[in-house]
Parts: structure tokens; sequence; C-alpha cells
């Protein structure tokens, strides 16, 4: 039986992961059909209140091997890759789940719950991964499927729980999330940044965890909810074991979660045209230098088969503003981020230099052909002229510089980067050159 819930975090500091946890500890009866599932969906949704992610969970009766993925307490969490063909009752279950949602809702959220035998269509993953749905573009899809829903308020939570439960991974990360003991919400996290940055380096399957360029945490969150640090990465069994080397205060519960973070899935790479709220792989040629406006946000315009559209990099990107003050008119590249409806803008999450054009600087005004003299210049826009031989010349000696900037990927820094936004560690690749310094601009 599949379960999915939504919405049911809240900018108070509320989790949707840490409720997945209580309603796995809730059906210990049963048995848990492969890791839960944190399912990130558009990340241009306006109303969304951090991440946008949905949860899903599959219960049943598992068989074969287990493995085991976390623990609540001093209790393991095993899961299970098969099952047999029992299913639980969809209305018990209802009736078991609906206290914990109750108990966990704040005002500021719309939660939704469906319970389904059935999975709907993966074509409502990518509607939802990338485009904005409404309540009746999912409606008849959870009645194909005769699922069961709850909803508080409006419900907007089903719609995510419907795009979660559609999910069927083409690519796919991990997240081992460790929870705080409830007595500790909302106090300041004590943790070794330095147990982080050698566990970092001692498991490349790993990612977003640490930022060399500034010595900087990126897994441990700043907000007031019950996580204590999501460490990501690539192999299961090496995120149980790093998470290990890492130095905190107690920890009351973790699990290992299967994600579509680090994928792209957001990014649409073949259009007809440009929506806002929605994200894009566009290419062009750079039309300007860049621009700066106050508070540090750069801005370079990109020439495109749709149009001129400018494309920022904004002040938490810290060092990657650089590559747009690098770029000169006539480059070409592409651009990955998403496209703001007002003002129409696309927010860069990964920047593909593809060409750059030569760019010259004056060495010195030319040499006189007859007698060898430096000619003097003829006043603005005349050119120069050779004093003694009265001859002319329209151009100085030029010199090709070198340009700072050269084709390849370049990427924020780790604590910039969204949930969905692929890393160029999992995409094997390197910026072909590295920014020392951070700056305020």
């Amino acid at each position: 039986m599949f379960v999915a819930v939504d919405d049911t975090d809240s900018m108070k500091g509320n989790c949707t992961t840490f409720l997945a946890t209580e309603i796995i500890r809730e059906f210990s009866d049963l048995d848990l059909i492969g890791n839960p599932r944190l399912v990130r969906l558009n990340p241009a949704v306006p109303w969304k209140t951090r991440g946008n992610g949905a949860l899903v969970m599959r219960f049943g009766k598992g068989k074969g091997p287990r493995r085991l993925i976390g623990r609540i307490g001093n209790d393991p969490v095993y899961c299970y890759d098969g099952c047999t063909d029992y299913e639980p009752d969809e209305n018990q279950m209802m009736e078991r789940i609906i206290p914990h949602i109750a108990e966990h809702h704040e005002e500021d959220s719309d939660p939704g719950l469906l319970i389904s035998r059935r999975k709907p269509s993966q074509l409502f993953y990518w509607r939802g991964v990338r485009r904005i749905l409404s309540r009746s573009d999912v409606d008849p899809e959870i009645e194909r499927i005769s699922g069961k829903t709850f909803e508080i308020g409006c419900g907007r939570g089903l719609i995510g729980c419907v795009c979660g439960m559609a999910w069927r991974p083409l690519d796919s990360t991990f997240e081992l999330l460790a929870y705080r003991p409830p007595e500790r919400w909302g106090t300041s996290r004590v943790f070794d940044p330095l147990s982080i940055r050698d566990m970092d380096h001692s498991y490349p399957t790993t990612f977003n965890s640490w930022e060399d360029r500034a010595c900087k945490v990126a897994m441990v969150p700043a907000t007031p909810c019950p996580v204590m640090y999501g460490l990501r990465g690539d192999s299961e069994s090496d995120l149980m074991e790093a998470s290990r080397r890492i130095k905190t205060e107690p920890i009351e519960r973790e699990m290992i979660f299967l994600t579509n973070q680090g994928t792209d899935d957001h990014i649409i790479r073949r259009f007809n045209e440009l929506v806002p709220n929605s994200s894009y792989l566009i290419r062009g040629k750079i039309v300007s230098r860049a621009r700066h406006i106050p508070g540090g946000h750069v801005f370079i315009t990109l020439s495109t088969p749709f149009g001129e559209i400018d494309c920022g990099a904004y002040e938490p990107s810290k060092e990657f503003r650089y590559a747009l003050d690098w770029l000169e008119p006539g480059d070409e590249a592409e651009v990955m981020g998403e496209l703001r409806e007002s003002p129409r803008t696309l927010n860069i999450e990964k920047l593909h230099v593809l060409d750059t054009v030569p760019v010259y600087v004056k060495k010195s005004n030319p040499v006189c052909p007859g007698c060898g003299r430096t000619m003097a210049s003829a006043g603005s826009g005349a050119g120069f002229r050779c004093r003694k031989c009265h001859t002319r010349s329209s151009e100085p000696v030029l010199e090709k510089e070198i340009r700072q900037i050269v084709p390849g990927w370049y990427e924020p820094p780790t604590a910039a980067r969204r949930h969905l936004s692929k890393p160029l560690k999992r995409m094997r690749t390197e910026q072909p050159v590295e920014f020392v310094n951070s700056r305020s601009l």
C-alpha cells in the first residue's frame, strides 16, 4: 500500500520528513517496502514553504533480504526490496495516520494524505517537478487509481502527494536525515564542523555537505525544524558509515530516504516557449558586460531564439558571480535555472561556457612605417598621425588578452545550490577555473 503526505511542514519548524518517521513508527506491525522516498517538486512554486518535498512510503509484508536504513530511538528500521501480495486495509491506515497529521499541523500549511494500492501515471511526476498544477489537474487521477484522501485547509498537499507517488526514478540519490530530541528543537545546534569536513573528504560518494572554498558546513539547517543534518550521497552504505564520523549533539532518530535530489529533473531542455515559474536550460550569446545592482547581485543579458533574457547570480552565490564578471559580449553559453515572472529573470543555478571570443587591449600607439617613430593621437575618433611624415593610421597596436574564464561548467558554492540541482561532482566534471576568494559587493 502506497502512502504519500505533503505540505505538512511549516516555516515555524515542522518537517514533513519527521512526520514520515512517525508514520513508519506507527506501522511497526507492517513492513516497509523499499526506502521511504523524499521527492522534491518544482522549486519555482511561489507558495512553497522550504524545499517543496513530498514523502512517499510503501507498506506491506516484505519478502527476501532486508536492509537496515535507520533507527527511531533504540529501535532499528529495516526495509525490504520485495513484498508479498498482501495489502493492508486503506481505511484502517487512514485512521492511524490522521492523528499524526493533526498533531503536527500548523495554520500556515495545507496538508494532504493519499493512500492507494496503485501508483499514479508517471506523467504527473514530470509535470509536478517542472510545472505548476492545480487540484483540478490531479483529482481525476486520484479517482482513477481509487485513492483514499485526507486534507486540511485547501488540501494543496494532495497535488504533491500525487506527483510524489508518481515518481519512477531515472536517476536517484540518497539522503540520511538525522533528527534532534524534541527538547532541543528550536535551540542552537551543536556539532563539530571539522568532523564534517573530514567525512566529506573521506567519502567521495557524498555531496553538498561541505564547502572547501569557504570552509563552510552546508548540511546543517538553520531553521528551527527537528532535523540535525541531512547527509546526501550516491551510496546508501557509505552514508551509514559516513554518518558515524560526524560529531554532533545526541541524535534521537535517523532514516535514509531515496530521493530525486541532485538530478536536475526539474530542468526543461526542450520547449517552444518560456513559461515563468519553471526551470530551463537556455543557450545563447552574451550581449553585454555584467551589471551590478545594490545587494551584491550580478546580471548578464543572453541573446536567445526567444529574445533577450536577463540572467542573475545573487549575493548568496558569492564567488560564483566572478564567472559573470568575466564574460564578454559574443561569448556563447548555456544557463540553467528558474525563470521568474516579475521581473522576468532567469536565476542561474549552473553556467556552461561553450565558447569565448578573443579580446584585444591596446598595447601602444602605431609605429610610422616611414620613420619608425610612434604616432601621436590625431584627436578623439580621428586615429593616429606621425608628426614628421604626416602618415596616418586608424588602429593602435593591439595585444590579445588572456581571458580569465574558459569553456566549461561553473556552479555556485554548496550552500547556495538548490535541492534538485545536480552538482558537478555528480556530472563527473570540475570547474576549469576555481575562485579563490569570496567577495562582498
